[in-house]
Protein backbone atom coordinates (compact mmCIF):
# COMPACT_ATOMS: atom_id res chain seq x y z
CA UNK A 1 0.00 0.00 0.00
CA UNK A 2 2.87 2.38 0.77
CA UNK A 3 4.43 1.68 -2.61
CA UNK A 4 1.12 2.72 -4.15
CA UNK A 5 1.30 6.03 -2.28
CA UNK A 6 -1.33 5.31 0.35
CA UNK A 7 -1.06 6.31 4.00
CA UNK A 8 -0.79 3.50 6.52
CA UNK A 9 -1.09 3.22 10.27
CA UNK A 10 0.97 0.10 10.99
CA UNK A 11 0.46 -1.54 14.36
CA UNK A 12 2.49 -4.07 16.30
CA UNK A 13 3.03 -5.12 19.89
CA UNK A 14 6.64 -4.05 19.33
CA UNK A 15 6.45 -1.14 16.84
CA UNK A 16 10.23 -0.72 16.87
CA UNK A 17 10.28 -3.81 14.65
CA UNK A 18 8.77 -1.62 11.94
CA UNK A 19 11.68 0.84 11.97
CA UNK A 20 12.86 -0.08 8.46
CA UNK A 21 9.38 0.58 7.10
CA UNK A 22 9.17 3.95 8.85
CA UNK A 23 12.61 5.01 7.62
CA UNK A 24 11.67 4.14 4.02
CA UNK A 25 8.28 5.87 4.07
CA UNK A 26 8.60 8.59 6.74
CA UNK A 27 5.76 10.75 5.40
CA UNK A 28 3.11 8.12 4.75
CA UNK A 29 3.43 5.54 7.53
CA UNK A 30 3.03 5.83 11.26
CA UNK A 31 3.75 2.92 13.57
CA UNK A 32 1.97 2.57 16.90
CA UNK A 33 1.87 0.02 19.68
CA UNK A 34 -1.19 -2.23 19.65
CA UNK A 35 -2.07 -5.33 21.61
CA UNK A 36 -5.50 -6.31 20.30
CA UNK A 37 -6.38 -7.99 23.60
CA UNK A 38 -6.32 -4.58 25.34
CA UNK A 39 -9.29 -2.27 24.75
CA UNK A 40 -7.29 0.83 25.68
CA UNK A 41 -4.68 0.01 23.04
CA UNK A 42 -7.35 -0.34 20.38
CA UNK A 43 -9.00 3.00 21.06
CA UNK A 44 -5.62 4.71 21.30
CA UNK A 45 -4.55 3.33 17.91
CA UNK A 46 -7.81 4.40 16.26
CA UNK A 47 -7.48 7.87 17.80
CA UNK A 48 -3.95 8.19 16.40
CA UNK A 49 -5.13 7.13 12.95
CA UNK A 50 -7.87 9.76 12.96
CA UNK A 51 -5.58 12.48 14.33
CA UNK A 52 -2.87 11.66 11.77
CA UNK A 53 -4.86 10.97 8.62
CA UNK A 54 -8.31 12.38 9.35
CA UNK A 55 -10.14 9.25 8.18
CA UNK A 56 -9.96 5.47 8.04
CA UNK A 57 -10.77 3.95 4.66
CA UNK A 58 -9.66 0.36 5.29
CA UNK A 59 -9.26 -1.69 8.45
CA UNK A 60 -7.25 -4.89 8.11
CA UNK A 61 -7.63 -7.26 11.07
CA UNK A 62 -4.57 -9.46 10.73
CA UNK A 63 -3.54 -10.20 14.33
CA UNK A 64 -3.85 -13.85 15.29
CA UNK A 65 -2.09 -17.10 16.02
CA UNK A 66 -2.74 -20.83 15.81
CA UNK A 67 -3.43 -23.19 18.70
CA UNK A 68 -2.89 -26.90 18.23
CA UNK A 69 -4.58 -29.30 20.60
CA UNK A 70 -7.70 -31.41 20.86
CA UNK A 71 -10.61 -29.92 22.79
CA UNK A 72 -9.74 -32.04 25.84
CA UNK A 73 -6.10 -31.04 25.75
CA UNK A 74 -6.31 -27.23 25.76
CA UNK A 75 -6.70 -25.30 29.02
CA UNK A 76 -9.39 -22.73 29.80
CA UNK A 77 -6.70 -20.04 29.86
CA UNK A 78 -5.42 -21.03 26.40
CA UNK A 79 -8.96 -21.05 25.02
CA UNK A 80 -9.72 -17.58 26.37
CA UNK A 81 -6.43 -16.15 25.10
CA UNK A 82 -7.05 -17.63 21.65
CA UNK A 83 -10.50 -16.05 21.42
CA UNK A 84 -9.28 -12.75 22.88
CA UNK A 85 -6.68 -12.45 20.14
CA UNK A 86 -8.29 -14.03 17.08
CA UNK A 87 -11.91 -13.00 17.61
CA UNK A 88 -12.51 -10.38 20.29
CA UNK A 89 -9.53 -8.30 19.16
CA UNK A 90 -11.00 -8.06 15.66
CA UNK A 91 -14.45 -7.44 17.11
CA UNK A 92 -13.25 -4.52 19.23
CA UNK A 93 -11.40 -2.95 16.33
CA UNK A 94 -14.45 -3.19 14.08
CA UNK A 95 -16.61 -1.56 16.75
CA UNK A 96 -14.01 1.18 17.18
CA UNK A 97 -13.86 2.18 13.50
CA UNK A 98 -17.50 1.69 12.53
CA UNK A 99 -18.78 5.05 13.89
CA UNK A 100 -16.23 6.92 11.76
CA UNK A 101 -16.92 4.81 8.68
CA UNK A 102 -20.65 5.42 9.07
CA UNK A 103 -19.99 9.15 9.33
CA UNK A 104 -17.81 9.01 6.21
CA UNK A 105 -20.39 7.00 4.34
CA UNK A 106 -17.66 4.61 3.22
CA UNK A 107 -15.11 2.12 4.44
CA UNK A 108 -13.91 -1.43 4.01
CA UNK A 109 -13.24 -3.96 6.76
CA UNK A 110 -10.91 -6.81 5.82
CA UNK A 111 -10.89 -9.68 8.31
CA UNK A 112 -8.16 -12.28 8.06
CA UNK A 113 -10.00 -15.55 8.51
CA UNK A 114 -8.64 -18.88 7.32
CA UNK A 115 -9.60 -21.98 5.43
CA UNK A 116 -10.24 -23.12 9.01
CA UNK A 117 -13.06 -20.57 9.15
CA UNK A 118 -15.07 -22.84 6.86
CA UNK A 119 -13.44 -26.23 7.34
CA UNK A 120 -12.98 -27.86 10.73
CA UNK A 121 -9.61 -29.53 11.24
CA UNK A 122 -9.02 -32.14 13.92
CA UNK A 123 -6.48 -30.99 16.48
CA UNK A 124 -7.38 -27.32 15.93
CA UNK A 125 -10.91 -27.13 17.34
CA UNK A 126 -10.38 -23.91 19.29
CA UNK A 127 -8.54 -22.15 16.46
CA UNK A 128 -11.31 -23.19 14.08
CA UNK A 129 -13.85 -21.93 16.61
CA UNK A 130 -12.31 -18.44 16.58
CA UNK A 131 -12.32 -18.30 12.80
CA UNK A 132 -15.85 -19.69 12.45
CA UNK A 133 -16.98 -16.99 14.91
CA UNK A 134 -15.23 -14.32 12.85
CA UNK A 135 -16.87 -15.63 9.69
CA UNK A 136 -20.40 -15.53 11.10
CA UNK A 137 -19.97 -12.10 12.65
CA UNK A 138 -18.45 -10.67 9.46
CA UNK A 139 -21.19 -12.07 7.24
CA UNK A 140 -23.92 -10.59 9.43
CA UNK A 141 -22.03 -7.30 9.79
CA UNK A 142 -21.83 -6.95 6.01
CA UNK A 143 -25.63 -6.91 5.89
CA UNK A 144 -25.86 -4.45 8.79
CA UNK A 145 -23.56 -1.84 7.25
CA UNK A 146 -24.20 -2.23 3.53
CA UNK A 147 -26.56 0.75 3.45
CA UNK A 148 -23.84 2.94 5.01
CA UNK A 149 -21.45 2.30 2.12
CA UNK A 150 -19.27 0.03 4.25
CA UNK A 151 -17.98 -3.24 2.81
CA UNK A 152 -16.71 -6.35 4.57
CA UNK A 153 -14.42 -9.01 3.13
CA UNK A 154 -13.21 -12.25 4.71
CA UNK A 155 -9.82 -13.53 3.60
CA UNK A 156 -9.55 -17.33 3.71
CA UNK A 157 -5.93 -18.38 3.08
CA UNK A 158 -4.58 -21.85 2.86
CA UNK A 159 -0.97 -22.50 3.91
CA UNK A 160 1.26 -19.49 3.21
CA UNK A 161 4.97 -19.04 3.77
CA UNK A 162 4.67 -16.73 6.76
CA UNK A 163 5.62 -17.10 10.42
CA UNK A 164 2.29 -18.79 11.20
CA UNK A 165 3.82 -22.28 11.38
CA UNK A 166 6.67 -20.98 13.53
CA UNK A 167 6.41 -18.25 16.16
CA UNK A 168 2.67 -17.78 15.55
CA UNK A 169 1.81 -21.36 16.45
CA UNK A 170 1.12 -22.51 20.01
CA UNK A 171 0.45 -26.01 21.30
CA UNK A 172 -1.54 -27.29 24.25
CA UNK A 173 0.63 -27.94 27.29
CA UNK A 174 -1.25 -31.14 28.06
CA UNK A 175 -0.99 -34.09 25.72
CA UNK A 176 -3.42 -37.01 25.89
CA UNK A 177 -2.13 -40.22 24.34
CA UNK A 178 -5.45 -40.99 22.68
CA UNK A 179 -5.21 -37.79 20.62
CA UNK A 180 -1.63 -38.20 19.43
CA UNK A 181 -2.77 -39.50 16.00
CA UNK A 182 -4.85 -36.32 15.61
CA UNK A 183 -3.41 -33.30 17.41
CA UNK A 184 0.10 -34.75 17.55
CA UNK A 185 0.07 -35.44 13.83
CA UNK A 186 -1.34 -31.97 13.16
CA UNK A 187 1.44 -30.27 15.12
CA UNK A 188 4.07 -32.32 13.31
CA UNK A 189 2.55 -31.39 9.95
CA UNK A 190 2.76 -27.68 10.74
CA UNK A 191 6.39 -28.03 11.84
CA UNK A 192 7.34 -30.03 8.75
CA UNK A 193 5.64 -27.51 6.45
CA UNK A 194 7.26 -24.43 7.98
CA UNK A 195 9.05 -22.57 5.19
CA UNK A 196 7.71 -24.97 2.57
CA UNK A 197 4.12 -23.71 2.26
CA UNK A 198 2.83 -23.28 -1.28
CA UNK A 199 1.32 -19.83 -0.75
CA UNK A 200 3.26 -16.65 -1.58
CA UNK A 201 2.50 -13.83 0.93
CA UNK A 202 3.36 -11.10 -1.59
CA UNK A 203 0.86 -12.52 -4.06
CA UNK A 204 -1.71 -12.76 -1.28
CA UNK A 205 -1.20 -9.07 -0.43
CA UNK A 206 -1.75 -8.11 -4.06
CA UNK A 207 -4.90 -10.23 -4.19
CA UNK A 208 -6.29 -8.50 -1.10
CA UNK A 209 -5.51 -5.07 -2.55
CA UNK A 210 -7.26 -6.08 -5.77
CA UNK A 211 -10.36 -7.14 -3.82
CA UNK A 212 -10.48 -3.91 -1.77
CA UNK A 213 -10.10 -1.75 -4.88
CA UNK A 214 -12.79 -3.65 -6.77
CA UNK A 215 -16.18 -1.90 -7.12
CA UNK A 216 -17.76 -5.25 -6.30
CA UNK A 217 -15.48 -6.92 -3.74
CA UNK A 218 -16.16 -10.50 -2.63
CA UNK A 219 -17.64 -11.33 0.74
CA UNK A 220 -15.12 -14.18 0.91
CA UNK A 221 -11.79 -14.42 -0.86
CA UNK A 222 -10.06 -17.81 -0.72
CA UNK A 223 -6.32 -17.69 -1.31
CA UNK A 224 -4.28 -20.63 -2.56
CA UNK A 225 -5.06 -23.76 -4.50
CA UNK A 226 -5.15 -25.73 -1.25
CA UNK A 227 -7.81 -23.39 0.12
CA UNK A 228 -9.84 -23.74 -3.06
CA UNK A 229 -9.72 -27.55 -2.88
CA UNK A 230 -10.59 -27.78 0.82
CA UNK A 231 -13.49 -25.33 0.59
CA UNK A 232 -14.91 -27.10 -2.46
CA UNK A 233 -14.78 -30.40 -0.56
CA UNK A 234 -16.58 -28.78 2.38
CA UNK A 235 -19.34 -27.41 0.15
CA UNK A 236 -19.85 -30.82 -1.45
CA UNK A 237 -19.99 -32.43 2.01
CA UNK A 238 -22.62 -29.95 3.19
CA UNK A 239 -24.70 -30.50 0.05
CA UNK A 240 -24.43 -34.28 0.36
CA UNK A 241 -25.83 -34.21 3.91
CA UNK A 242 -28.49 -31.67 2.98
CA UNK A 243 -29.70 -33.77 0.06
CA UNK A 244 -29.55 -37.07 1.97
CA UNK A 245 -31.61 -35.69 4.87
CA UNK A 246 -33.92 -33.44 2.88
CA UNK A 247 -37.00 -35.51 3.72
CA UNK A 248 -36.34 -35.19 7.44
CA UNK A 249 -35.47 -31.51 7.10
CA UNK A 250 -38.69 -30.47 5.39
CA UNK A 251 -40.85 -32.71 7.62
CA UNK A 252 -40.24 -30.53 10.67
CA UNK A 253 -42.57 -27.74 9.47
CA UNK A 254 -46.15 -27.52 10.80
CA UNK A 255 -47.64 -29.72 8.09
CA UNK A 256 -49.19 -32.45 10.20
CA UNK A 257 -46.84 -35.09 8.83
CA UNK A 258 -44.42 -37.14 10.86
CA UNK A 259 -40.96 -37.89 9.49
CA UNK A 260 -40.87 -41.08 11.57
CA UNK A 261 -43.57 -42.60 9.42
CA UNK A 262 -41.63 -41.77 6.25
CA UNK A 263 -38.35 -43.39 7.20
Amino acid sequence: MLKKGDEVLATAREPEQLRALIDHYPKTVKAVHLDVTLSQDIQAAVDVAIATFGRIDVLVNNAGYGLIGALEEVSDADIRQQFETNFFGALRLMRAVLPLMRQQGSGHIVNMSSTAGLVGFGGSSIYCGTKFALEGTSEALAKEVESFGIKVTLIEPGAFRTDFNGRSLAAAEQSIDAYVPVSGASLQWFKNMDGKQLGNPRSAAQAIILAVESPHPPMRLALGTDAMSLIQEKLEWVKTDLDAWQQVTVSTDYTGNSWVAKL
